[in-house]
């Protein structure tokens, strides 16, 4: 069995980071969220993954390597527009060959991996298995409807939803979804949408199993999504100091402290995690915090917000919370006079003043 794991979209609701870096490798806890989806297919025991790469591929060829680092094979396959991800499992067809493969969208999360699903799809031996969780707001996603406990509609996005079952970003398929995605048209988006090419699957009568995830699950495409990965994984993490923390400074709950980092005279409150070779001093880091690594924390506050690498946030009197701060970035008091408030902000951004 094969893994498809798709980074090639553009991550508009993630702008302006994503004007510079995929979306994919934006951190959650440190690590960049399409590490976790090579984890969970290689502890599926799916070790041959191709990887959907678009517009960013030259920045997730060089995080991602030729997989070794994870105990993997890559293959890059360039799909050159995000044409919908029916679209991406006909740019893999020749990877793909006739296997079955585990399709992962790479800007997903799920706690509790994908093991025990993959095993139950070889077992059940379906045409197709999709992976759905119950949502607040299913007018955002793919949704499918069940009857008898099998699938018998999907709707992508539908105005007036009449489930709250949300396709999660994986999914299961044999060959016959190639035929599938080679049988529907564009959609009103002038995508081909997933959804349609399993609906032809389930009008064809072939074998469409659903599976409710009952753990948590986040499509980390958006800010708040974002955090609360974050929050998430970070909850789950142990209490490790590798780096130096001097005496005056005090570390409270699960705190992770990688190697090389410094922390003076601090208060860090966790779960948090503090990166290799970034430095702490003065400052207090709160609760769900990821500061990246080679970044500067000098006499501020912050807190459920996620610091790229590289990045100094320099005596800032009030507290950040609820951010995500890109990579190099530096936030830091002006000391010039008339006071004024100087910003550059890249498309899309918001910014709450008081």
């Amino acid at each position: 069995m094969k893994g498809l794991l798709l980074s090639g979209g553009r991550g508009t609701r993630l702008r302006p980071i994503t004007h510079t870096s995929a979306k994919q490798l934006v951190p959650v806890a440190n690590k960049p969220v399409l590490f976790y989806g090579i984890e969970a297919l290689r502890d599926a025991g799916i070790t041959d993954i191709g990887i959907i790469v678009g517009d960013t591929q030259e920045e997730i060829r060089r995080a991602c390597g030729d997989g070794a680092r994870f105990g993997v094979k890559l293959t890059y396959i360039h799909q050159a527009e995000p044409l919908g991800l029916a679209h991406a499992v006909l740019t893999a067809r020749e990877y793909l060959a006739d296997s079955d493969f585990v399709m992962y969208l790479g800007d997903n999360l799920i706690i509790s991996g994908i093991k025990e699903l993959v095993h139950k799809y070889q077992t059940e031996k379906s045409n197709a298995m999709v992976l759905l969780a119950r949502v607040p707001n299913p007018n955002q996603f793919g949704v499918a409807e069940l009857k008898d406990g099998k699938v018998f509609r999907l709707v992508e996005k539908p105005k007036e939803p009449k489930s709250d079952l949300a396709l999660v970003g994986v999914y299961m398929f044999d060959k016959l979804v190639m035929k599938a995605a080679s049988s529907i048209q564009p959609s009103a988006r002038g995508e081909l949408e997933i959804t349609d090419a399993i609906q032809w699957l389930v009008d064809q009568g072939h074998r469409v199993n659903p599976h409710i995830v009952t753990g948590w699950w986040k499509d980390t495409g958006k800010l708040e999504d974002m955090l609360e990965a974050n929050r998430m994984i970070l909850a789950t993490m142990e209490r490790r100091i590798a780096g130096s923390v001097d005496a005056a400074s005090c570390l409270e709950d699960k705190v992770v402290i990688e190697e090389g980092a410094q922390i003076v005279n601090s208060t860090i409150r966790g779960p948090a995690i503090i990166g290799r070779n970034t430095r702490i001093e003065n400052s207090y880091v709160g609760p769900f915090t990821s500061i990246y690594y080679n970044c500067l924390v000098r006499s501020s506050e912050i807190e459920h917000s996620i610091l790229l690498e590289e990045s100094k946030v320099l005596d800032i009197r009030r507290r950040i919370e609820d951010s995500l701060i890109g990579k190099n970035v530096t936030i830091s008091r002006s000391p010039a006079r008339p006071k004024a408030l100087r910003f550059m902000l890249g498309d899309n951004s918001s910014v709450g003043v008081s």
